[in-house]
């Protein structure tokens, strides 16, 4: 391990993600005191966040996570210590019975999957938790690619599709409405699931609200979605309230440090091309589009990259991936960027280290945890047998 200094990572310099154990404890308290005064679980969701090795920081302040794969429900039951809360927009016979035994709780997407798998899984494990995925026909997300009550959506079953018995088998319900939304969206949305699920509440040992509730985010009314679960549960003092939010545990808790390798300038836009690629590394900037802060940096539109003169330091960020696209926004910085300057881009823990790819054979940024003391341990390189393993 070494010293760093956590403002401009002088000391790097190779492309690394950086968790801050100090950003991430701070996430982790507020979480905990959520769960403890609303009387909720909460837990870990690995679409967003699975970095194993920081797992045991985890335990300090959760008890279990929330799985929608194979993968991932093993990483929770072997590594994390405890099965998952798990659900799949379709389970597979090759893998629904391996998925049953690393889980506690399991959600099906449909009735037919239900119908197909159900007897499997309880044969497979007799202490699960059945559960279904309900859509309420209701988002305030505005994103149509991250909308899962969109019309023509694959994920739920509608009130209406629901039989007005439960099969006996069946103990909760699962709703996903959400993504970094507030509180305020949050009360105005179970509006919503109670008024097209409220009847079969009594019938239910549990509901999960899902994730998408960024409650670590400076702004968020915490104090609010507090209130709404408290009386949630005075109205239904028999079911359980599950909340497993990503974005919230990993939330501005460490930036991707990478380094300038070249300049190029084409029709008067200079661009400055990195070590690290949008496609491979941060996938969201293109699939959204979403823009990440740039530490020391002012965003621009795009356009002003195409008119401005080299003393206005205005630079497009590009990729290193032989994709035509792979550059995002264009930034003003303060001095000029020279080869072997810190480009740092924030918050960049949550989501892309779970969506990296090693497309055109371009390796991963390292991954390392910057301790409380100020020491920063290296948790994972990538070499060229991780890329030449997948190919296998």
């Amino acid at each position: 391990m070494m010293k760093v200094d956590s403002v401009t990572f002088k000391e790097i310099d190779t492309p690394i993600y950086i968790l801050e154990e100090k950003r991430l404890r701070n996430n982790l308290s507020l979480i905990k005191k959520v769960a403890s005064k609303a009387d909720v679980e909460i837990i870990l969701a690995f679409k967003a966040y699975a970095l194993w090795k920081t797992f045991p920081i985890f335990r300090e302040y959760i008890g279990a996570t929330t799985a929608s794969s194979l993968y991932e429900a093993r990483l929770g039951f072997e590594e994390f210590g405890s099965p998952t809360h798990t659900y799949s927009p379709a389970y597979t016979e090759r893998e629904i019975r391996q998925i049953a035994q690393c889980s506690s709780h399991l959600t099906f997407n449909s009735l037919s999957q239900y119908e197909r798998f159900g007897e499997i899984v309880k044969a497979s494990n007799s202490k699960i938790s059945l559960g279904i995925r309900v859509n309420p026909e209701y988002s305030e997300v505005g994103t149509a690619l991250y909308n899962p009550c969109s019309p023509g959506t694959r994920f739920g079953i509608t009130s209406d599709k629901l039989p007005l018995e439960l099969p006996s088998d069946i103990e909760g319900f699962h709703c996903h409405c959400h993504c970094e939304s507030g509180a305020d969206v949050f009360q105005r949305t179970l509006e919503h699931i109670e008024d097209h699920f409220s009847k079969w509440f009594p019938q239910l040992k549990w509901i999960n609200f899902g994730g998408g509730h960024l409650m670590t985010r400076e702004d968020y009314d915490v104090d609010l979605l507090i209130h709404i679960l408290q009386d949630f549960h005075h109205r239904y003092p028999n079911l359980k309230v599950i909340l497993e939010p990503g974005s919230a545990f990993g939330w501005q808790t460490g930036p991707l440090v990478s380094q300038v390798v070249d300049i190029v300038e084409d029709h008067q836009i200079r661009t400055a091309i990195l070590n690290v690629s949008f496609t491979c590394h941060m996938p969201d900037c293109l699939e959204m589009p979403y823009q990440p802060a740039v530490r020391g940096a002012k965003s621009l539109p795009l356009e002003a990259a195409a008119d401005c003169t080299p003393e206005d330091h205005i630079y497009r960020l590009g990729g290193n991936s032989c994709l035509s696209g792979d550059f995002m926004g264009s930034w003003q910085f303060s001095k000029e960027l020279e080869v072997g300057d810190n480009v740092i881009f924030e918050d960049m823990l949550h989501y892309t280290t779970v969506k990296t790819c090693m497309f055109n054979g371009i390796s991963h940024p390292s991954i390392g945890l910057l301790h409380e003391s100020g020491e920063l341990e290296i948790l994972r390189d990538f070499h060229y047998d991780d890329y030449k393993n997948r190919m296998d």
